[in-house]
């Protein structure tokens, strides 16, 4: 373990930066950003391979956290976190920083905020926010509340690609390194001074000293099981965001001996109360926000007994329903499963608005209960009387277990019957280090670890009930105050120590020398791609992954081929338009063809580097 040292002045450093911060999402690239800004020579790294950075930001709806008034905002975020208990500076560091949100994105992403409250319409979005914006309606100074957008647009990853080229825009200052996570802080062992970083880099261990600190940024611990059962008690969680947030920042700050919060806190979202289809272990889960038949009809959700355990009619706020009084994610099944008749599936199948294509392909059926029951291991007894009671709910009126609304409830008919495998999924956790209002990580006494500061998800201000946007918010406001604290030039005697060793083999000060993994991103970065007559290569900055090249073949004014020869888009979203899009503008001959259901972003780039591609050829080609 390199976290704690006999003699740090016996250490080898490979590289020398002013600041480190550790996680390429929202949080990193805003401390990394305005790090660079105060004047500091800045390495931001990440465990994810090129083109995956962005952490959940790159795919989270886009909605910023706002709020109309410093005062109101307040009485809304205490009742959010109300019963728990905040420290008071820090509620009125993050309402300030919401307060103050339209002003941030104009200032400093260089964009016309957009209030989705006042300026929102249908043709922004197919999805209505209005339960969004309002998420917790009866609490004091919910109608403050908004969200800010860079543009009239969500789930497109807007404000992620802004916030990865305000890191791009100062390469000089900002060195990137991807597919390289951190493993250890190096911590001076008389002052616990944060001194540096272990990361692995192209396989090899190396230390990295930080002058003037270190940022963690790299997000929660969703995507490690054993954290998942150990501080949220679930079996396993699906993540929808991404797969890269495996909770090193948590282990990193508890070697140095930082204090823990929020560590039960975590968000989820989807149909029901923040379900999603079953997937493999490890892989994303599908985000489905809209599907009417899981909760009306001859349908019901049963835990791994067999029986019903809440209302399926009731709206989730970020995967909380209504728990006595309190607004709680429910207890997480094994193997939860949908349930229902024939009638349902047939009107499933007929639905044209069924976001589920291979319906038959995901569910089992059987011609009676006993039978389903052995299939999805679950009590046949306990099966059989739900199905009773929910009929006689039907009959009588009322749902005397769950109050479901009757009017969404159809008695089961006699068979056969349907099961669809479910799984619980996760946006994020919150918990990590406790920070406080200068975004500097605490040790068990309270007292702040020098030099080491922390940001976004990983020990996010969460403390209860969430309201989203949230997250986004607390990223952008905390990623400025801890890089820019991070940057800070120390006074004598809270200076890193400088008797160590730097090995001029293996780079010496990264003052002088970019080792940055990302290349600026325009039309002008094209790789060495060999073309052969009639073919020409286009391409389109506005991937969620970023750069996309493709290589077209024309004969006789016919597009015969289209070929995506560089991409970084996300593999079960982007990647079905990466694997469709190019045969159907062959069959049309053109670029101008419909986008992939659940892949608009990443079409919208092909047919972008296509059209480019296109005009290089004859003008008659390219069809508007």
């Amino acid at each position: 373990m390199a976290a704690m040292l006999a003699n740090v002045n016996e250490l080898t450093w490979d590289y020398t930066y002013d600041t480190v911060v550790i996680g390429f999402g929202g949080a990193g690239a805003t401390a990394a950003r305005f790090a660079a800004d105060a004047g500091a020579k800045v390495l931001l790294s990440d465990a994810a391979p090129n083109g995956h950075e962005g952490g959940n930001t790159r795919y989270s709806a886009q909605l910023l956290g706002t709020v109309d008034s410093f005062d109101e905002g307040k009485k809304y975020y205490q009742h959010l976190t109300s019963p728990m208990k905040l420290d008071d500076q820090v509620i009125d560091t993050f309402v300030d920083g919401m307060a103050n949100m339209r002003d941030y994105v104009q200032r400093y992403l260089g964009v016309d905020p957009v209030s989705v409250k006042n300026n929102f319409t249908t043709d922004d979005t197919a999805i209505s926010l209005d339960s969004a914006v309002h998420e917790f309606p009866e609490y004091d100074g919910a109608q403050s509340y908004d969200f800010t957008t860079v543009h009239h647009g969500i789930f497109d990853a807007a404000l992620w690609k802004i916030l990865r080229q305000k890191v791009l825009d100062r390469a000089s200052k900002i060195d990137v390194w991807l597919s390289s996570p951190a493993t250890h802080l190096i911590q001076d062992p008389a002052t616990k001074m944060i001194i540096g970083v272990q990361i692995e880099r192209q396989h090899v261990l190396v230390n990295v000293r930080a002058n003037n600190g270190v940022v963690l940024a790299c997000g929660g611990f969703e995507n490690n099981q054993q954290a998942v059962q150990d501080y949220l008690g679930a079996d396993h969680l699906a993540p929808l965001g991404s797969l890269f947030n495996k909770g090193a920042g948590l282990k990193m700050a508890q070697e140095v001996g930082a204090d823990l919060w929020h560590m039960q806190n975590y968000e989820t979202l989807g149909f029901l109360h923040g379900l999603s289809l079953a997937v493999p272990q490890g892989e994303r889960g599908r985000l489905i926000l809209g599907w009417q038949d899981v909760n009306h009809g001859s349908i019901m959700t049963v835990a791994d007994d067999g029986s019903r355990y809440f209302d399926e009619s009731e709206a989730n706020r970020h995967g909380h329903i209504y728990d006595h009084g309190m607004w709680r994610v429910p207890r997480t099944n094994v193997h939860p499963y949908l349930i229902f008749d024939q009638t349902q599936y047939d009107q499933m199948i007929a639905n044209k608005a069924t976001p589920v294509t291979n319906l038959a392909e995901l569910v089992v059926k059987s011609p009676n209960l006993a039978d389903l029951a052995r299939i999805i291991d679950v009590d046949r007894e306990i099966l059989a009387k739900t199905v009773a009671d929910f009929n006689h709910f039907v009959e009588t009126g009322t749902d005397y277990a769950f109050n479901r609304k009757i009017e969404t409830m159809r008695q089961f008919d006699e068979g056969p019957f349907y099961a669809m495998k479910l799984t619980n999924n996760v946006l994020n956790t919150q918990g990590g280090p406790r920070r406080n209002h200068r975004a500097e990580i605490l040790d068990t006494n309270a007292q702040a670890i020098p030099h080491l500061y922390g940001a976004g998800e990983l020990g996010g201000v969460c403390a209860n009930q969430y309201q989203a946007g949230g997250n986004l918010a607390e990223c952008l406001i905390f990623g400025k105050i801890a890089g820019e604290n991070a940057a800070k030039q120390k006074e004598p005697g809270e200076q890193a120590p400088v008797e160590t060793t730097v090995d001029a083999n293996t780079g010496a000060s990264a003052h002088e020398t970019s080792t940055s993994d990302l290349a600026p991103s325009n039309h002008e970065a094209t790789p060495d791609i060999p073309i052969e007559d009639n073919q020409y290569l286009g391409t389109s900055d506005d991937g969620i992954g970023g750069q996309i090249i493709v290589r077209i073949t024309i004969i006789d004014d016919q597009l015969t081929a289209v070929e995506i020869v560089e991409q970084s888009e996300t593999g079960e979203v982007g990647g079905k338009a990466v694997a469709e899009l190019p045969a159907k503008m062959v069959a049309a001959n053109t670029y101008d063809v419909d986008a992939i259901s659940g892949a608009s972003v990443s079409s919208r780039a092909i047919k972008s580097a296509v059209k480019d591609a296109l005009s290089k050829v004859h003008p008659a080609v390219v069809t508007d």
